[in-house]
């Protein structure tokens, strides 16, 4: 039996490493561009956010120098008048900013509920075998599809308290005797904007739900009905421990959208305390007000906060799918 000679024994190990080494250096090679765009368009703007926040930049000193260093006094500063009384002031003792957060949580908590809701039960429907379905799974996309400033338009045409045919319908059946200003209303702007929110994304949900049914094995669904256990029960304990990975992932990316919502507030309502949300008080701030300061320390907080959730999420996700799989 022939040997190898103890210099070339290394060789194909040494060329499989420097194989691995040029795949990894092409990786970094194809990244790049992507990396730098990210920087661009992603880091770099954060960074001038949050940098902003610490400075009392206006629109008349943002541009020639003039802004100064503040620390923290956009978040919380401490004041003393003459007579000795303290007084707070920055956007952790505005009342406003508060109204605006708890606008935000109550709008996802109970946007991303209904929607994961749906979202569940329309692709249920979607994964059953039945005639037309391509075409039924092409057509629920549609809501999607449309770009959010259509939707919004469309949705204030029939939400108007005078042309509307919402209160036109619900006038016919009897549900209201006298049309309501839906998006007007402080009683009922934050319901508007709840079923828009809802009709546009559900289907979305839907989708990312319907990709986790289809990696379920027929065979689990066969074996259950041969054992005459209950659809509901499967359902329990076959369906959803296994779609939770994929509706987790559905959760997270519509309550991401949820805590930054701006658009349908902005285009739909007028903005009300009972509306308002914290990118919309943000972009007030900055844009109408020209307080640069203390509309970036209010976009920071947004940052924060969303930030937290993704990391409490992902925790709580990962803990139970680890006491799933024991």
């Amino acid at each position: 039996m022939p040997t190898l000679h103890p210099s070339t024994k290394g060789k194909p190990l040494r060329r499989q490493l420097n194989l691995q080494q040029q795949r990894v250096r092409a990786a970094y090679v194809f990244l790049l561009p992507m990396l730098i765009m990210l920087l661009l368009v992603a880091a770099w703007p954060l960074f001038r956010s949050i940098s902003f926040s610490f400075t009392d930049a206006t629109a008349e000193t943002l541009f020639n120098g003039q802004s100064q260093w503040v620390g923290f006094d956009n978040y919380l500063e401490r004041r003393l008048r003459s007579n000795g009384e303290v007084r707070w002031r920055g956007v952790l003792v505005d009342a406003d900013w508060w109204n605006a957060v708890w606008n935000t949580i109550r709008f996802s908590v109970v946007s991303v509920s209904l929607e994961a809701f749906f979202g569940l039960l329309v692709a249920l429907v979607l994964n059953m075998e039945f005639k037309g379905r391509g075409l039924v799974r092409a057509a629920i996309l549609i809501p999607w599809a449309i770009p959010t400033v259509v939707s919004a338009r469309m949705w204030g045409w029939m939400l108007n308290d005078q042309f509307g045919v919402i209160n036109y319908m619900m006038m016919g059946v009897g549900l209201i005797d006298k049309p309501i200003a839906w998006t007007a209303s402080s009683d009922t702007a934050m319901l508007a904007v709840l079923i828009v929110d809802v009709w546009k994304t559900t289907p979305f949900m839907a989708l990312l739900i319907l990709a986790g049914l289809q990696m379920i094995p027929r065979d689990m669904y066969e074996a259950a009905k041969l054992d005459g256990i209950h659809p509901v029960k499967v359902f329990f304990r076959v369906t959803l421990p296994m779609i939770k990975p994929a509706l987790m992932v559905a959760v997270i990316f519509r309550a991401l959208d949820a805590l930054r919502i701006f658009d349908l507030i902005y285009l739909l309502t007028p903005q009300s305390d009972a509306t308002v949300t914290m990118s919309v008080l943000s972009y007030r701030e900055i844009q109408q007000f020209g307080d640069y300061g203390e509309g970036s320390a209010m976009s920071t907080l947004l940052f924060v906060i969303i930030t937290l959730f993704v990391l409490l999420y992902i925790k709580l996700g990962r803990v139970n799918l680890t006491g799933a799989t024991r």
